[in-house]
C-alpha cells in the first residue's frame, strides 16, 4: 500500500526481520526534506556503493539518495538534475514546453550495470537517465499525448550483460514497451485493455528474473501478476504487436 502520510522507508533482512527505519510516519516537509520521503514508490540498492536510491515520490518530485546502512541523506535532486521544487505545475500539456520539474509520482529509480540510473516521470510520460551524481544526460518521451496516469510506469533491464532493452510498464495505454537502451527508441510493444491472460488493467509495476523471464502487477482492478517466459531473441515487427496470449499446452 501507500498511505496518505507515508514518508518514512523500512529495511528488513532476506528472512524479514526488522534492521531500520528511515524518516517517520507524518514527517515528510516536502522535496527538500533530508529526513522524510513524500509516499516513496520504488527503491534501488547500489550494491557497489551501498546506496539506496528513492524514487520520491508519489508527494514529491525528486530522487533520493541515502546510506543503505545508516540511512543518511547524500543527494537528492529533481527533473533534469535541478532542485525539486514544490509549487503549482500548470496542467500537463503535451505541446507545451518540457517541463522542468518532475510531476507526481516519480515512480521508478533504477541504475544499470554501466552506472546510469534511469527515472520514471510517470504523468511526464518521460523517462530520464542521470549520472549517480545527478547529472543529467538524456531525456524520451513515450506515448506523449497521455493524459490522467501517464505513459512511464516502471521498468526493468534486460538480463544479458549490456542490458540492451529496457521493458517499459505503461498502465495508461495497458501495454510494455521494449526500447532499445542505448537510444532510448521503442523497438516494439505487447498487450492491450483487459482481464484476459496477457492482457492489462493498469500495468503498473514490472520485473525480470535470472531468467530474463518477465513478471507484471497490476493496480486498480487488475488486482495480479502475469509471467511471461522468456523465449529467445528473434525479429519483431515494430509497433504494437497485440496480446500475447498463452500458449496452449
Amino acid at each position: 500500500g501507500n498511505g496518505e502520510k507515508d514518508a518514512q522507508i523500512l529495511k528488513f533482512t532476506r528472512d524479514g526481520k526488522f534492521l531500520m527505519q528511515v524518516g517517520r510516519l507524518g514527517g515528510n516537509k516536502g522535496s527538500n526534506d533530508l529526513e522524510n520521503f513524500g509516499r516513496a514508490a520504488k527503491i534501488f540498492v547500489d550494491a557497489k556503493t551501498n546506496e539506496a536510491y528513492i524514487a520520491d515520490g508519489y508527494l514529491n518530485r525528486r530522487v533520493a539518495v541515502i546510506d543503505a546502512d545508516t540511512g543518511k541523506m547524500k543527494r537528492y535532486w529533481g527533473a533534469y538534475g535541478n532542485r525539486p521544487e514544490d509549487g503549482p505545475l500548470a496542467a500537463f500539456n503535451p505541446d507545451a514546453p518540457p517541463s522542468q520539474q518532475f510531476r507526481n509520482p516519480v515512480h521508478c529509480a533504477d541504475l544499470s550495470n554501466d552506472n546510469l540510473l534511469y527515472v520514471c516521470d510517470r504523468q511526464g510520460n518521460r523517462l530520464q537517465v542521470f549520472t549517480p551524481e545527478g547529472k543529467f544526460v538524456k531525456e524520451q518521451w513515450y506515448a506523449r499525448r497521455s493524459l490522467s496516469e501517464g505513459s512511464v510506469w516502471d521498468i526493468a533491464f534486460s538480463k544479458d550483460p549490456q542490458q540492451r532493452y529496457i521493458f517499459m510498464a505503461d498502465g495508461r495505454n495497458q501495454k510494455v514497451r521494449i526500447i532499445d537502451r542505448q537510444s532510448l527508441e521503442e523497438l516494439t510493444s505487447f498487450g492491450d485493455g483487459g482481464r484476459q491472460p496477457g492482457q492489462f488493467f493498469g500495468v503498473h509495476s514490472i520485473a525480470i528474473d535470472s531468467k530474463g523471464n518477465l513478471y507484471t502487477t497490476e493496480t486498480y482492478e487488475g488486482k495480479r501478476l502475469q509471467k511471461f517466459v522468456y523465449k529467445g531473441m528473434g525479429s519483431v515487427r515494430k509497433g504494437n504487436q497485440g496480446v500475447v496470449w498463452p500458449s496452449r499446452s
